[in-house]
């Protein structure tokens, strides 16, 4: 049996937990990623999604150019990222200084059954420097992990992180219905409810 001495996504996010600023804003990709981190640092500043791929990283880039003074952290999946690359680019094009993409590359479609990506060796990490993300690192270690989350550069950076499949199906420690995600990211950014009308031209309302 090969062993597989690669970090697991539990021992990212947990250098993730202990590292991250108060006023951070964090998104999770679909599956795993939204339940484990759900049940290891569940706060109003997340949003988990669910049954969305790859559209972890347009939502974070909205978030970070709405919030500029918060530091946004997003965690993506490679397969996620081969969907929507666009997002990449225009992520490099935008350049908020204050996101974060983690991306779990751990060479499968995790959240559907472990499928291996058409490409699993791809540098995702060059592709996004090609993108003109310049800050973007393969990451092997926890240790190398720390270290780049330690790092004072400005982003957007993106640390392409080497992980373990994880299939097994985390049990999230709340209900993560999707309305009642936004509306708990939104009270917790402060953003405005929308009030839709019969004909159309709604209307913002805050709490």
């Amino acid at each position: 049996m090969v062993s597989d001495n690669r970090p697991s996504r539990g021992d990212y996010f947990r250098v993730l937990s202990d590292k991250l600023p108060k006023d951070a804003l964090v998104v999770t990709c679909l599956g795993n990623a939204s339940y484990l981190w759900a049940a290891m640092h569940h706060a109003p500043e997340n949003f988990y999604f669910e049954d969305a791929m790859g559209l972890a990283l347009p939502l974070a880039l909205g978030l970070a150019v709405a919030q500029p003074s918060r530091p946004v952290f997003v965690v993506e999946g490679d397969g996620g990222l081969l969907m929507h690359l666009g997002a990449l680019v225009t992520v490099g094009a935008v350049a908020p200084p204050n996101l974060t993409v983690l991306l779990i590359q751990n060479g499968v479609h995790a959240a559907s059954g472990g499928q291996a990506l058409t490409n699993a060796a791809l540098d995702l990490a060059s592709l996004a420097r090609s993108a003109a993300i310049g800050d973007a690192l393969n990451v092997v270690t926890v240790a190398e992990f720390a270290a780049a989350l330690d790092s004072a550069a400005k982003g957007p950076r993106l640390f392409a992180l080497s992980t373990q499949p994880d299939l097994e199906v985390v049990r999230p420690p709340v209900a993560l219905d999707p309305v009642l995600t936004k509306h708990r990211l939104m009270s917790a950014i402060g953003a405005p409810r929308y009030i839709p009308t019969l004909f159309g031209g709604g209307r913002l309302a805050r709490e």
